[in-house]
């Protein structure tokens, strides 16, 4: 096997759940504010989720980095009012706003990426595919990568957009599950791959209950599929991303570190400098 400077970071999207205090991630008692010292202890990089939910304020992400090293990492989430509740006549001074609230971070160079996740109702249609472009060109200049939940985009067309653009395509390991979009082996992005892992609850998944969703407990062997995939691909990038999205019950974190020590018992480590 050649060798290969590509580095991995491993984490879970989010890093602030009561219920992994139960789960025995976090000690008892463990409050907010203190969990993502903790988490850097075990994980050096994490994908900001709440990005999504609010708009990103550049003195709560200044507060949020001081309880890490500066060594650590973060992925950020574009916020849902710029790809699930697009509001077409203010798109553009959201992404002003994203921009500043995440600036931080872009300031120490702790940001890999913006996640733009897409729902499976945003189709391959034209109306899309122009607004698509569109916010790509007012996010032009920032590290990115997309996630698309409609299978309908896993084409040649789009691959070379990305390609050309240099933007990561995400790979998801989600239900097999009819118009989901497919697990690819596609490198778009020569700097960066980008992997997240929803889990595998076909019968979550449509319930509308995140809970139920994301409720997944990769098996061994399940986790070594994705050793020998990672195998596959590393030597296509300069560096890795990879991020459990089954938090619920605490089993984000507990295959995340399933998947690191899986990694490191195949010797890969000066290779890959996983982390």
């Amino acid at each position: 096997m050649k060798s290969c400077d590509c580095k991995i970071l491993i984490g879970t999207s989010g890093y602030s759940y009561p219920e992994w205090v139960d789960a025995g991630f976090y000690k008892q008692n463990t409050k907010a504010s203190q969990m993502l010292s903790l988490y850097s202890q075990k994980f050096s990089i994490t994908e900001l989720n709440y990005t999504w939910y609010q708009m990103p304020k550049s003195q709560s992400i200044e507060r949020m980095q001081k309880q890490a090293p500066q060594d650590f990492s973060f992925t950020a989430k574009l916020t849902r009012t710029l790809t699930h509740e697009i509001d077409h006549e203010q798109w553009k001074k959201n992404v002003a706003k994203f921009k500043e609230g995440i600036s931080p971070l872009m300031e120490t160079k702790q940001l890999i990426a913006i996640l733009l996740q897409f729902p499976k109702s945003f189709e391959r249609i034209a109306k899309n595919r122009f607004y698509l472009a569109s916010l790509l060109d007012e996010l032009d200049g920032l590290p990115l990568a997309v996630e698309f939940r409609n299978a309908f985009w896993a084409c040649d067309k789009v691959f070379s957009e990305f390609i050309k653009r240099q933007i990561s395509l995400v790979i998801v390991d989600e239900p097999n599950i009819s118009g989901l979009f497919p697990r690819l082996d596609v490198i778009t992005n020569p700097n960066l791959f980008y992997i997240r892992f929803h889990g595998r609850n076909a019968k979550g998944w449509n319930s509308g209950n995140m809970q139920l969703q994301f409720d997944y407990d990769y098996k061994d062997e399940e986790i070594d599929e994705w050793v020998t995939f990672i195998e596959q691909i590393k030597d296509k990038s300069k560096k890795g991303v990879i991020f459990f999205n089954n938090h619920v019950r605490g089993q984000a974190p507990k295959n995340a570190q399933n998947l690191k020590e899986k990694l490191f018992d195949k010797q890969l480590v000066e290779k890959w400098n996983v982390q």
